[in-house]
């Protein structure tokens, strides 16, 4: 499933259906027309989506750090005004706190539920897609956004790693690589999917391109590093020390 290509389908509620894109270029359609909102606007609505309900005073700190608060709470308000003016209810705000109603469709949500299934073991169709094929709204350098970025791309790391597991023990050597590979050229110092990498040359039958991985591993590690790999991953590749491939799933 590829979430950035993927058709967004805000579930049937009163109002405006909505739907919002935050993987590449902010986008937001209202009953499938798209709407142009400042940058501003467009930041309110993107930190809503993505943290759910906030302080008010919260909010309009992260939004404008560098405006005195009484300042940033007027284009706070304005901004709000801004965004019901094109999608009546969309943001709510009662009792301090602000959150987006209408419940609209977000890209990255559908990206974190389908992700979040896939570590739970939930079967997926024939073609599994990189999950990280968008990344997070990628021109904005807002400093709040650093949490948010980690957070995808360890969910990322985790279900590359996951799914060329699943891959690889029914028999699906050569996609499963692929997968693994992903992980480790997306973070070259995670051990966890330079054993990947190792387990399935080994299911496979190669010993000799997991030594190879192995060696890799191990320069990678020490140039950087300053460390050897665990002790858990050099039993892989000792002779005799082979351990079986075995399906691993986490939740997150």
């Amino acid at each position: 499933m590829s979430l950035q290509s993927a058709t967004l389908r805000p579930p049937l509620v009163d109002g405006p259906q909505v739907s919002i894109r935050l993987l590449g270029a902010f986008a937001m359609n209202v009953d499938s027309a798209p709407v142009e909102l400042p940058a501003g606007v467009q930041r309110l609505v993107a930190l809503l989506a993505l943290r759910g309900r906030t302080g008010r005073s919260r909010l309009a700190g992260l939004l404008w750090p560098d405006t005195e608060e009484r300042r940033a709470l007027a284009s706070l308000r304005t901004g709000i005004w801004r965004v019901n003016q094109a999608a009546p209810g969309l943001v709510v705000s009662a009792h301090g706190t602000i959150e987006l109603g209408l419940t609209p469709a977000v890209d990255v949500q559908q990206l974190i539920d389908h992700s979040r299934a896939l570590l739970r073991g939930a079967p997926d169709d024939d073609a599994p897609a990189d999950p990280g094929d968008g990344e997070l709204l990628p021109d904005w350098d807002d400093a709040w956004l650093d949490a948010e970025r980690e957070r995808l791309h360890q969910l990322r790391l985790h279900v590359l790693e996951a799914t060329a597991r699943l891959l690889a023990d029914h028999g699906r050597f050569g996609l499963a690589l692929e997968f693994a590979l992903a992980a480790l050229r997306a973070d070259e110092l995670r051990e966890s999917a330079h054993r990947a990498v190792i387990e399935i040359h080994l299911a496979e039958g190669n010993i000799v391109e997991a030594r190879r991985a192995y060696d890799a591993c191990s320069r990678t590690m020490r140039d950087e590093l300053g460390i050897d790999p665990s002790p858990s991953l050099v039993a892989l590749v000792r002779p005799g020390g082979h351990a079986p491939l075995h399906v691993v799933t986490a939740s997150t």
